[in-house]
C-alpha cells in the first residue's frame, strides 16, 4: 500500500511516521524508547503500513516540522512547544521526564541534517571547504558515510583532511554551532544546534578508512605520512590491511577462508607476494590450493581495482570476525604472529 499523495490530508499518526523514518534508524530507535509502549506500537505498525513515502508527502511532512519550530522563539521554543504536545497526551509528569531523556538525547548527535544528505551531494558541497571544516564535518558523521566523501576528495586534500581528523583537539560546542549555522546559509537541510564537543582522534580516522576503497585507503596514508610521519604510524597501528593477513594464525585463516567465496579469494590474491599467497594456500587442502592456484593463472589480466575490491572484502570478513571476537589481530605494538 502506498501512501497517500498531498491530495489526501495525512494523519496525525501517519505524520508522525513519516518524520521518524526520515530521522533514520538510530535517532528513531532512540525517540521510540521515549514514548509509552501503546503509542510505540501504534507507530511502529503506521509505519509498517507505509510501505513507501513518496518524495511530496516526505518534504510536506519535514516542511511542517520545520515551520513549527521556526514558528517559535529560537530552540527553546521548540523545545516548549514539544513539552506541551506532550502534556495534552500524556500529563505534565510523563512529559517533563521524555522532554529530559530526549534533550540528553538530541544533544548526542552533532550534524544531524548533513546525516540525512546523500553521500555524493555532500562530497559537492564540502569539497571547496577549508580542510579544517571538512575534518570537523566528517569526524562527526558515521564512518561509511564520511569514508565516501574522503575517497572523492583529491589527493592532496584527502591527506590535509586525514591529518586534521586525527590530530583534531575537542571543539567547542560553540565552535560546532558556528559551522552549523555556515553551512545552514546554504544548504536547505535543517541543522539543529548539538552540544557534543569531543570529536576527531587516529579511531574515528581508521573507522573512515576502514571504509573506503584500498586506493583511496593507500592514498590517505601515504599523503598522511608526508605531513606527520608519527601520526601516519599511529593510525597504521589500528589497521588491518590486506597485506597483513601474514600476522593472522592458522586457525583463523581457516575461519576467514570459510566466509570468502573461491573466485573473490583468487581475485584477491592476484598479484601478490608469494608470501601471502602461500600463508592462505598453506591453510587449505592440497586439492583446493591446486584449484586456488589454476584460478588465479586463469583470470589473466585484472584492474588493479578488480583485485582492490576483492581483497577489500576480504578484509572486511577479516574485520567482523574481529569484531565478534572469533579472531585476534595483532596489532604493530604487540608481537605478531607469523608462522
Amino acid at each position: 500500500m502506498s501512501l497517500a499523495t498531498s491530495n489526501e490530508p495525512l494523519s496525525g499518526l501517519r505524520k508522525a511516521a513519516i518524520f521518524l523514518v526520515q530521522l533514520g534508524h538510530e535517532k528513531a530507535g532512540r525517540i521510540l524508547s521515549l514514548l509509552p509502549e501503546d503509542l510505540v506500537e501504534e507507530l511502529t505498525g503506521e509505519i509498517v503500513r507505509l510501505n513507501e513515502v513518496s518524495a511530496i508527502d516526505a518534504e510536506a511532512v519535514l516542511s511542517e516540522a520545520h515551520d513549527n519550530l521556526a514558528a517559535q522563539s529560537g530552540s527553546r521554543g521548540g523545545m516548549d512547544m514539544a513539552r506541551q504536545l506532550l502534556a495534552q497526551s500524556l500529563g505534565s509528569d510523563r512529559a517533563e521526564e521524555i522532554m529530559e531523556r530526549l534533550g540528553a538525547s538530541l544533544a548526542e548527535m552533532p550534524f544531524e541534517g548533513i546525516r540525512r544528505a546523500d553521500a555524493r551531494q555532500l562530497l559537492s558541497f564540502l569539497a571547496d571547504e577549508h580542510p579544517q571544516t571538512i575534518a570537523l564535518v566528517l569526524a562527526h558523521l558515521a564512518p561509511q558515510q564520511s569514508a565516501v566523501v574522503l575517497s572523492g576528495l583529491s589527493q592532496t586534500l584527502q591527506a590535509k583532511v586525514a591529518y586534521r581528523i586525527a590530530s583534531m583537539e575537542p571543539a567547542s560546542p560553540d565552535v560546532i554551532r558556528l559551522v552549523e549555522r555556515e553551512l545552514e546559509r546554504r544548504m536547505t537541510t535543517v541543522l539543529g544546534p548539538q552540544e557534543m564537543s569531543s570529536v576527531g582522534g587516529v579511531e574515528p580516522l581508521v573507522a573512515i578508512i576502514n571504509r573506503a576503497d584500498r586506493s583511496t585507503e593507500r592514498m590517505i596514508l601515504e599523503g598522511l605520512e608526508t605531513v606527520d610521519q608519527e601520526l601516519a604510524e599511529a593510525v597504521r597501528a589500528q589497521m588491518f590491511i590486506f597485506e597483513d593477513i601474514l600476522t593472522l594464525d592458522d586457525k583463523a585463516i581457516q575461519l576467514v577462508l570459510r566466509n570468502v567465496e573461491g573466485g573473490e579469494l583468487a581475485l584477491a590474491l592476484k598479484g601478490v607476494s608469494p608470501m601471502v599467497k602461500e600463508k592462505i594456500t598453506k591453510n587449505l587442502s592440497s586439492r583446493a590450493a591446486e584449484n586456488l592456484v589454476e584460478e588465479i593463472d586463469m583470470l589473466g589480466a585484472v584492474r588493479i581495482k578488480q583485485v582492490e575490491e576483492a581483497q577489500a572484502k576480504v578484509v572486511q570478513e577479516i574485520r567482523a570476525l574481529e569484531q565478534t571476537g572469533q579472531i585476534l589481530i595483532q596489532r604493530s605494538d604487540e608481537e605478531a604472529m607469523v608462522e
